[in-house]
């Protein structure tokens, strides 16, 4: 039995119990970093207490005007790219040639960090970042996931972290991305029927084999945290967050923080309704996950209702000179200097608004404005449906958690 971070846990003889069988939706990306800054806007002693770097990158990240974030040895520019929209989520898959070109687009704007799947699709979304990506390979940082169980023919019956799946995956992701090593490898959601430290045991050994370089987690709970990071270093957490997503902030959060380990929120722009572009009146496509009133969100009351969330956002932007999706990321980026957001897109114009966030500075006054704001109005409806939420790890995003021992209290902003 092997002894890990002075563990010692069975991960051989273990006897699972079959995974999941769940058919909910699907949804998550990836991330990571613990630690850097932005220029001005981020004080001296931002960066002193996180130990981040500057315009200049020790692997030549830093391009196009983005700076870096680190996470241990895992250096990432400050925003990633998102590459689930390619495949899936909001409509349906988008042309090969063009999903190649939004890749390509992200690269020449200066991100080096890709975040993908092998459930987006499946396959394609991997498909599409490794064809799109070959060039320059020694240049980025690329992010995908396991923990889904997926048929020969692509249809998705549940959840499985078993060892044996894990590597499976490892293996075949490696093909569709056309690479030697996967630079972070997330378990997309947590297995209820998987020790937590038979997949970090799992993901040592890929490591150990040069197959990956970092392990990551998505949609984890805080105690799953804790036992994953016990048994193997977790490089990264990536759960939802955004402006009108918070509820990471109570538990989740401060473990990533005591612990050094990296947040890359997915959906930071709330699923695009904080762009200020999804009205009562907004038609969805049929293949959108939003359509339908799936989400609670996206009702037409909830849209309505919601609007007051987006003229706190416009308000800021209108003082900015910029968007309310450019404010909703520049606030990320202000909140912790460990956050990366990887919002992702099917247009070219989108990408480009998205990634000028980076010269949206927010100071602490800017901040403190839009908590005040935000603390005065409320969000209309639950983030996801039930059977959405119920394949994520207990404890998590839910705001009833009792698991963990920090406080309740607000997240206070790294401009503080």
């Amino acid at each position: 039995m092997e002894t890990l971070n002075g563990n010692n846990f069975s991960r051989r003889n273990f006897i699972f119990s079959s995974a999941l069988a769940s058919t909910g939706i699907l949804l998550g990306a990836s991330g990571l970093l613990s630690s850097c800054n932005s220029e001005q806007k981020h004080s001296n002693k931002d960066n002193e207490k996180s130990g981040s770097g500057n315009n200049e990158s020790e692997n030549g990240l830093a391009k196009g005007g983005f700076k870096t974030r680190k996470l241990g040895s895992l250096e990432v520019t400050e925003m990633g790219f998102g590459c689930m929209n390619l495949a899936w989520a909001y409509g349906p898959p988008i042309d090969e040639k063009l999903a190649i070109q939004l890749v390509r687009k992200a690269y020449e704007t200066g991100v080096r960090f890709f975040d993908t799947a092998e459930v987006y699709g499946p396959f394609y979304s991997e498909k599409i970042v490794g064809e799109a990506l070959t060039p320059f390979r020694k240049d980025v940082v690329i992010a995908t996931k396991f923990g889904f169980n997926i048929t020969p023919t692509g249809e998705t019956v549940g959840l499985t972290s078993r060892p044996e799946n894990i590597r499976r995956v490892a293996e075949e992701s490696l093909k569709r991305l056309k690479t030697d090593v996967i630079d972070l490898f997330y378990q997309h959601r947590v297995d209820p029927n998987v020790p937590i430290e038979d997949v970090a045991g799992t993901i040592a050994d890929l490591i150990k084999e040069g197959k990956v370089k970092h392990f990551g987690l998505s949609e984890a709970g805080a105690a799953t945290i804790r036992r994953a990071h016990a048994e193997y270093p977790v490089t990264a957490v990536q759960n939802e967050y955004s402006f009108w997503t918070r509820d990471s902030e109570l538990e989740v959060l401060p473990v990533c923080e005591e612990l050094g380990i990296g947040f890359v929120p997915w959906s930071p722009l709330g699923m695009g309704y904080l762009t200020g572009k999804i009205t009562p009146e907004h038609k969805f496509a049929k293949e959108d996950l939003r359509s339908n009133a799936k989400f609670p969100r996206f009702t037409k009351e909830a849209l309505t209702k919601n609007r007051p969330i987006v003229d706190i956002l416009q308000r800021m932007a209108d003082k900015k000179g910029a968007t309310p999706g450019q404010v909703s990321l520049a606030w990320i980026l202000e909140r912790k200097p460990y956050m990366v957001p990887i919002p992702g897109t099917t247009k070219i114009g989108h990408l480009e608004e998205n990634f000028g966030a980076i010269k949206v500075e927010l100071t602490s006054e800017d901040m403190q404005e839009l908590e005040t704001e935000y603390s005065k109005a409320k969000v209309f409806g639950k983030r996801a449906p039930e059977d959405f939420i119920a394949q994520h790890d207990l404890g998590c995003n839910i705001g009833t958690s009792s698991i963990g021992t920090h406080g309740k209290s607000p997240l206070p902003s790294k401009s503080k």
